[in-house]
């Protein structure tokens, strides 16, 4: 069939033709725009799972609607090397200056003098952030992260009201934040909340942000909800394939829809990639199950290259031996014991090892003492590139 009109859409948040199963995560979070918006703000949340469901997709979605509901956005991507304060800082200053245009506001020149005083923290004073107006004095400058990102985020949502606007901050990979990083910004939206202030933090997440938020601040769960997203259900997974080949004309016999779910799992990225392949080689708009299985070899080596091996090459040949014992376990959780015991060794010499990889995001331990992957079906792709 015709590739330019191929409707799967395999990438990194790259929103698919159907956004499938979320619906109810989509639902809440309108509440979450309409109470701040009407000054009564409560629980945000924090989607969290693991590699590979559409995490950064639905944080997409939820910008979108706070777009269509009025709000001002920004949308930062955390990293692993400390800088988010002033990632943060280069977001709100754009939102600000949106804020500046029309009629005066004493609220927003506040805020931007605000801000001004906190890129004076940042670790080149700011001076890769032009904003010319002087530092207010005695706000956000006094060093402690939380005081100073609490004061500019006050005054920020003090600004956003007197605008009658909204403000969304939407923070992907929320995981990689340190912990003085997370612990300031759960201390600023729960003053903005306590304010009834129009501002809304989102995130998303890896499955350990629930513990690095309780870990940071014990009154997170309180602030925010942390529903756990992952593979669609077998009827959902059929759906994000059919109704867009439904919507340009073609049909996936049933069989092959089938076919589709289960070597899939459900989990949307591989649904795309399936999707993706099979009507490239397809011949014409009646799909069957023998197309699927023809592009296997295919599908696997596109997710090994695209996906997989991306995760792998960050890795030492100590973390990837690790990781290949975990392999040789099955797809998990494990205990740490028995991944020791794998490897022959005591259980206290691979800690540093397995510290190191929840650091980088490759696993995560979802009760104590246990270790699971982040990244589903990757027991399978060490098996494949590490016999």
């Amino acid at each position: 069939m015709d590739e330019l009109k191929n409707p799967y859409r395999p990438g990194a948040g790259t929103t698919p033709p159907a956004l499938i199963g979320r619906d109810d995560l989509i639902r809440r979070f309108k509440i979450t725009l309409a109470r701040a918006r009407s000054g009564s703000p409560g629980k945000s949340v924090m989607p969290v799972g693991l590699r590979g469901v559409g995490k950064t997709v639905l944080l997409n979605r939820f910008s979108e609607l706070a777009n269509d509901d009025g709000f001002s956005t920004a949308f930062i991507e955390a990293t692993d090397s400390g800088d988010f304060p002033t990632l943060l800082a280069i977001r709100l200053r754009k939102l600000l200056l949106e804020l500046d245009r029309g009629p005066v506001s004493t609220y927003v020149a506040k805020a931007l003098r605000v801000l001004r005083s906190f890129t004076y923290q940042l670790p080149d004073g700011g001076g890769a952030i032009q904003i010319d107006l002087e530092p207010l004095l005695g706000e956000a400058d006094s060093g402690r992260l939380d005081e100073d990102m609490t004061d500019l985020l006050v005054a920020i949502g003090e600004a956003a009201r007197d605008r009658d606007q909204g403000l969304l901050i939407a923070v992907d990979e929320v995981q990689y934040l340190t912990e003085r990083e997370l612990s300031a910004v759960i201390v600023a939206v729960h003053r903005a909340t306590q304010l009834n202030l129009p501002l809304v933090l989102v995130g998303a997440g890896l499955p350990q942000l629930r513990g690095l938020a309780g870990e940071a601040r014990s009154y997170s769960e309180r602030l925010f909800e942390f529903p756990e997203i992952g593979s669609l259900n077998p009827g959902d997974a059929k759906a994000a394939i059919e109704i867009p080949a439904v919507d340009a004309g073609v049909e996936f016999e049933e069989n092959a829809l089938a076919e589709i779910v289960r070597e899939s799992r459900g989990y949307p990225y591989f649904l795309q990639e399936w999707g993706y392949h099979v009507w490239n080689h397809a011949i014409d708009s009646s799909v069957p199950a023998a197309d699927v299985r023809a592009v296997r070899p295919l599908v696997l080596a596109a997710l090994d290259r695209d996906f997989f091996r991306v995760r792998l090459d960050r890795l030492t040949p100590k973390e990837k031996e690790y990781l290949r014992a975990m392999a040789e376990l099955g797809p998990g959780p494990h205990r740490s014991g028995d991944i020791a015991s794998q490897l022959g060794v005591r259980v206290e010499s691979v800690a540093p090892r397995r510290g190191g990889l929840i650091r980088k995001g490759m696993i995560y331990s979802p009760a104590h003492g246990d270790t699971a992957f982040t990244v589903p079906l990757f027991d399978e792709f060490l098996k494949r590139v590490m016999p």
